[in-house]
């Protein structure tokens, strides 16, 4: 089979051992086309980011790098701006034409939590080689809150490949005018483009800031927290605002997109130089997300967005970034939406599921 690898075949690689596990995998872990990794029992507070590099082993990094180890297993604070690694307690054993990609889970990117996958000889982050035998881990810095930890708590997921996926822009186009991939004008220019919404049609708000001095956020707490405690709400002024470097923001796209069940999709950057600034932490889209089918009527995306270097003025209907698709080797057996928990279905501007509705 040749594309992203479905839930069924995710349970058979874990049937063959091709994915392993401390403790039992737990249910809901296997999602329509990823695999949700969970954190093992310890943290390594590190000095700085590394990856292990052709040949090396990250537990020889960690001697390098490491200052202290945080037991996790009655729970732990990880600190705003330290950077931890945690051995997940998943490990692979990838067939030779089948490689994987991380990234962080929607939730983990809506709190500014950076988080990436690393692998023994990795030279790369989120990007494990066809043929990886060898145990996974997390490096986690959180950037806007700190927040409370546990073994087993699921920031990463992660995606297989079997040969080439990506849909090319010809084929992209041809998608589009099948099923209609997005509302309104579809801008297809390696992937397809979407805008910032800066123009709210119902009511003022149109977006969140992180507030700089927050408190902790303990991640097992879902709808616990009030926003205003931990957000500052953005205004928009005629269409624009200012963003303020080094600030994150939580914005939505203009357009809603529709991820239809025989696909799915990655968040990538448009061009670095339409301005310094970033706008996806976390950015798959399951097959199905948004899809009539799945009881989405279309989902607008999330945008996570920090500038960088200068203050930079962003525009509605800016673009802003562009989604990727890929096939699918073969549709999942569940839909995103459909008969699962799924948080983000039918969305709009939204902060993570941590937060109560304001």
């Amino acid at each position: 089979m040749t594309g992203v690898l479905p839930s069924q075949s995710i349970a058979r690689m874990i049937a063959d051992g091709a994915i392993a596990a401390d403790q039992p995998f737990a249910e809901g872990q296997v999602q329509p086309a990823s695999l949700d990794l969970r954190l093992g029992r310890t943290a390594y507070r590190v000095r700085a980011s590394f990856l292990a590099g052709d040949g090396n082993r990250v537990g020889d990094r960690l001697k390098q790098f490491g200052m202290h180890a945080i037991d996790l297993s009655q729970g732990a604070v990880l600190e705003k701006n330290c950077v931890y690694v945690v051995p997940l307690q998943e490990r692979l054993a990838l067939p030779g034409g089948t490689n994987a990609v991380a990234n962080a889970k929607s939730s983990t990117g809506r709190l500014d939590l950076l988080t990436r996958v690393i692998t023994d000889g990795g030279v790369e982050f989120d990007r494990i080689a066809p043929g990886y035998t060898g145990p996974l881990y997390a490096e986690i810095c959180p950037r806007s809150f700190s927040v409370l930890v546990r073994p087993g708590m699921r920031l990463n997921q992660i995606r297989f490949r079997s040969g080439k996926a990506t849909l090319d822009d010809t084929a992209l186009r041809a998608l589009h005018e099948e099923v209609g991939l997005v509302s309104g004008e579809a801008v297809i220019s390696e992937g397809l483009g979407f805008s910032v919404d800066l123009r709210p049609q119902d009511g003022a708000l149109a977006g969140w800031r992180a507030k700089p001095h927050a408190g902790v956020i303990d991640l097992d707490r879902i709808g616990h927290y009030r926003a205003a405690d931990f957000w500052e709400r953005v205004e928009a002024e005629d269409g624009r605002i200012i963003l303020d470097p080094g600030a994150f923001y939580i914005l939505v796209s203009r357009e809603a997109v529709h991820i239809p069940p025989d696909y799915a999709a990655e968040m990538a950057p448009y061009l670095a130089m339409v301005g310094e600034f970033r706008v996806h932490y976390a950015g798959f889209f399951d097959p199905g997300f948004g899809h009539a089918e799945a009881g989405g009527f279309g989902a607008r995306g999330v945008l996570e967005v920090r500038c960088h270097e200068a203050p930079f003025a962003l525009e509605h209907g800016q673009i802003v970034g562009r989604l990727v698709y890929e096939r699918m080797a073969e549709r999942p057996e569940t839909l995103y939406g459909a008969g699962i928990a799924s948080n983000y279905q039918g969305q709009g501007l939204k902060l993570s599921k941590h937060f109560k509705a304001p």
